[in-house]
């Protein structure tokens, strides 16, 4: 069943297409991988979809409702969060903390968060959950600014996660880690988005990880769909591996220059 359906969406800045009447429908469950070259337009659907951006013309169809000119909120409430590039923690709160602000944001209470979320039995047991489910449990009462960058980054999707969304974006989840910690955050975030059927796409550069955990990938150029299909008929593109490495032929995406 279809989850999100953009219909000819279009988003421009100026001569800069960055949305360029997309098509694009996304099923439920499925585990989506959005490449392309810097610029291609990536980050500008996923702010569309998410209401951070407003797009000049077409529709946006979630759960088969026409949410396009809904405002964030609204769309948080629809099922629809995301994560970003750059994490978006509250630094001088714990990881605790942060987790438990975004449950009593997700419940519509905003005032004295901190207070109340040691107040809030239902809200503490949930937020020690999400920890757990994240492997941050040993980090709880840990300040987001003390974590290490791996660990900013799982607390990051955590928090987005508690929000209980059906559809997740989450914005290069492994940038700035070591190659080391990729695999590790990949997994635990793999394991909980499969394990809850909670709809994800991601925006990602490495390949070896788009080939490793996606259902489907997207390629993305100049503000347009290139190509999309499984990992097998995405790394036998040669048109794709021209746009995102420059060169092309047999094992273009396994060659180590």
């Amino acid at each position: 069943m279809s989850l999100l359906q953009t219909i000819d969406l279009k988003k421009y800045f100026g001569e800069t297409r960055a949305v360029d009447n997309v098509n694009l429908t996304i099923a439920e469950g499925e585990f989506i991988s959005l490449v392309g070259p810097n610029g291609a337009g990536k980050t500008s659907l996923c702010n569309v979809v998410s209401a951070l951006l407003a797009p000049d013309s077409g529709k946006i169809l979630f759960k088969g409702e026409d949410v396009t000119h809904t405002s964030v909120t609204e769309r948080v409430k629809a099922g629809i969060a995301r994560s970003f590039q750059l994490v978006n923690l509250f630094d001088d709160l714990s990881a605790f903390e942060n987790i438990t602000l975004a449950i009593f944001s997700r419940q519509g209470k905003t005032r004295n968060i901190a207070t109340l979320a040691h107040l809030d039995n239902a809200v503490t047991a949930e937020a020690d959950v999400v920890l757990g489910q994240f492997g941050l449990a040993g980090k709880r009462d840990v300040t987001a600014r003390g974590l290490a960058q791996g660990e900013r980054k799982l607390l990051d999707v955590a928090v987005a996660y508690a929000l209980r969304p059906k559809l997740l974006f989450l914005d290069e989840p492994t940038s700035g880690v070591s190659t080391r910690d990729k695999d590790q955050i990949m997994d635990t975030i793999a394991s909980v988005v499969r394990g809850e059927r909670i709809t994800a796409v991601i925006i990602e550069h490495d390949m070896d990880v788009v080939f490793k955990y996606s259902d489907r990938i997207v390629v993305m150029h100049q503000g347009a769909i290139l190509a999309q299909g499984p990992p097998d008929a995405i790394r036998n593109n040669d048109q794709v591996a021209m746009i995102l490495l420059g060169s092309s032929g047999p094992d273009a995406f396994t060659r180590k220059d």
